[in-house]
């Protein structure tokens, strides 16, 4: 039996699904969108953050309007948080220790409010459901579109973030240290 998880955000039926991989990106008409795992997106990442070829995304990226809600998708333990300034990074951003059918993973959600870091301390337990942050404004969220990019990790981070873009050279062992995050948010593109 598969387990069933909270929505991260509660987004309505019908959200645009995103097509990020050309050279000039479709961005969303929409305040609520879909960005998809495992895409080349060449014309995206442009600031000196992503030098090189950081091009193939590692999450998934649920867009709303600025303080949307952002839960837990399941139980779990506040890992780590803070803010990650640069230009085009993910702003404020939390981890959280959650257990996938046994295995311990590690998700982040990035691009949130400042006022998501003082909800919760690190060691604090979440609830499945649980409200743990909101979405920011660009201001606030390293200059995107209001979103939360949900990454989840088989390996524990250092700190509050991960390579949210890869080089796609990498992209085989890429997949195995950031799975697929439909695992728990299920098939929201086929």
């Amino acid at each position: 039996m598969t387990p069933s998880y909270h929505p991260v955000l509660l987004q309505p039926s019908g959200t645009t699904v995103l097509d990020l991989s050309g050279e000039q990106p479709q961005m969303a008409s929409s305040v609520w969108s879909i960005g998809k795992y495992d895409e080349l997106r060449p014309g995206l990442y442009t600031s000196d953050l992503f030098e090189g070829s950081r091009c193939l995304h590692m999450g998934v990226d649920l867009g709303g309007p600025v303080g949307c809600a952002v839960h837990a998708f399941a139980d779990g333990e506040l890992l780590c948080q803070g803010y990650n300034p640069a230009d085009g990074d993910y702003g404020h951003t939390i981890v959280v220790q959650h257990q996938v059918d046994g295995e311990t993973l590690w998700a982040l959600y990035g691009h949130l409010s400042a006022h998501s870091l003082f909800l919760r301390a690190p060691g604090d337990s979440i609830a499945a459901g649980e409200v743990i942050a909101w979405l920011g404004a660009p201001h606030e969220n390293g200059g995107w579109s209001p979103h939360v990019h949900f990454q989840l990790s088989r390996m524990r981070p250092d700190t509050f973030d991960m390579p949210g873009a890869v080089d796609p050279v990498d992209r085989k062992a890429m997949l195995q240290r950031y799975p697929d995050p439909r695992i728990v948010l299920g098939p929201l593109w086929q």
